[in-house]
């Protein structure tokens, strides 16, 4: 029997690919996976346990959280601080960066973003949820990383991945060389290689999004789900609408199905909803690795901007083709969307 390699193994034989670290990063993506075992630990037995509802608080986002929330966000945060290989972690859970002073990671180079429960509105209803996370290299060289070491844009990403909670629990990650997934082996506890090299199809039939906020969509979104209902036997339309409301889930199901997840702007979410740091830019880094793009609806979105830790962005992202018809909609019906723009249209909170 060929026993499957070990996300422990497959990244100390990767190691070679990051000549400037010296196992840094290595023993980072491990204290990665250690907490995301004790997290799907907690998942797994929620219906068991009081840990499900509201833990009676908000986030900076102004979002109830779950008490799953807080204890994913504790569990991460806990094995970064404890692991000693980062000096700065962010969470989108905190209003702001946790600075890492300690005696072991006096040196540490490398920042860590993480969205600890991704689509935790689905925990009491036994839907997958999930983690993403993003890995980069302090900028500055001397005294105490900073925020300014934090707002780098995605390009600058050294790793990133997501671990979704399901019928199975699997690691995916990237560190810029291709997508590789690992499948938890409750037998063992160890993340097993599952899927290497993981590609996205080229071309997909699965569009994911909120149809329920139609009418507060731009028109170059609308024109986009109209195109993906209409019968068209060479371009095998109708797609299929699939949304979970967890995007760990649902670019998941598109990483492998092929298909497209859409979270664009809308009225009362002008800047987009999504966050940047923790879900966008390592989710579009995941994308990219595995073959496909993700854009804003006119620009790349790991070319973007960050200026703050909390911000949001729009997202058209999966299987390439599919997402180079959504941006080409958005650019010819919905030319550069303001604010403004949707003053008259729908109120605007």
């Amino acid at each position: 029997m060929l026993i499957a390699k070990t996300l422990g193994q497959f990244i100390i034989e990767k190691q070679a690919d990051f000549p400037y670290a010296k196992g840094e990063l290595s023993r980072l993506l491990r204290d990665i996976g250690i907490a995301a075992k004790i997290v799907n630990r907690e998942v797994n037995k929620a219906g068991l346990m009081d840990i499900l509802g509201e833990a009676g608080s908000t986030n900076i986002q102004g979002e109830s959280q779950k008490k799953l929330d807080i204890f994913a966000n504790e569990q991460f945060i806990s094995a970064l601080q404890s692991g000693g290989e980062c000096c700065i972690v962010v969470s989108e859970e905190n209003d702001e960066y946790i600075y890492i002073d300690s005696e072991i990671s006096k040196n540490a180079k490398y920042i860590v973003a993480i969205d600890p429960l991704d689509g935790s509105s689905n925990i009491d209803v036994n839907v997958s949820v999930g983690t993403i996370f993003s890995i980069y290299r302090r900028k500055s060289t001397n005294g105490k990383a900073t925020l300014d070491d934090v707002l780098q844009k995605g390009v600058d990403q050294v790793a990133a991945g997501y671990v979704i909670y399901g019928s199975s629990t699997m690691l995916v990650y990237t560190t810029g060389k291709g997508v590789n997934g690992f499948t938890l082996d409750p037998s063992i506890g160890e993340f097993c290689l599952s899927h290497p090299n993981m590609t996205i199809p080229e071309d997909g039939f699965i569009y994911s999004i909120n149809e329920g906020y139609y009418t507060h969509f731009p028109d170059g979104v609308k024109k986009y789900i109209k195109y993906c209902q209409v019968e068209d036997t060479t371009t095998r339309r109708p797609y299929t609408s699939r949304y979970t409301g967890s995007m760990v889930a649902d670019l998941h199901r598109n990483m492998i199905k092929g298909g497209i997840f859409i979270y664009p702007i809308t009225a009362s979410a002008p800047n987009g909803k999504l966050r940047l740091v923790y879900e966008c830019n390592p989710m579009a880094f995941i994308i990219e690795q595995a073959g496909g793009l993700a854009s804003n609806g006119y620009e790349r979105i790991l070319e973007l901007d960050v200026t703050e830790l909390h911000q949001r962005s729009a997202i058209f992202i999966g299987s390439a083709n599919m997402v180079k018809r959504a941006e080409e909609m958005m650019k010819s019906f919905s030319p550069q969307i303001t604010k403004k723009s949707f003053e008259g249209v729908v109120n605007i909170q």
